[in-house]
């Protein structure tokens, strides 16, 4: 499985990177356009991501932005349905506003800070990225 981390802060960008790099490659983007760049390349190179942990609050773009762009881009290159990039948003606000507003944007996932490895393996699980 590859996996693309975009987080902000350090601290929750090696918590996340520590997790998932039992499952397979983990690269990391700190902020919504280096995140939005590290797709495109992947593409590119035919090497795209399964997942995208997508932090929401983010500089330079947010992560409704991010999404937003990354579907943009997906549907562009005729990627859609299962095929698509699985994207779980994390943040630290686990309000019903915040949640509907991340599945708007076409997340496929969510999950609140601070993370919990086993809270992870089950949303892994859920989007059939991984067996427990």
């Amino acid at each position: 499985m590859r996996t693309l981390v975009v987080e902000d802060d350090f601290t929750s960008r090696k918590l996340l990177q520590r997790f998932l790099a039992f499952y397979g490659e983990c690269d990391v983007a700190v902020n919504g356009t280096e995140a939005v760049e590290a797709f495109r390349e992947s593409l590119k190179r035919g090497d795209r991501y399964d997942l995208i942990c997508l932090d929401i609050r983010l500089p330079e773009k947010n992560g409704h932005e991010v999404l937003e762009e990354i579907r943009r881009i997906e549907a562009e290159r005729g990627i859609n349905g299962l095929d698509a990039s699985k994207v779980i948003m994390t943040t630290a606000a686990g309000d019903a506003k915040s949640v509907c507003s991340a599945f708007r944007s076409q997340c496929d996932g969510y999950l609140v800070k601070p993370y919990d490895r086993s809270k992870m393996a089950v949303q892994l699980k859920e989007l059939g990225l991984i067996k427990i």
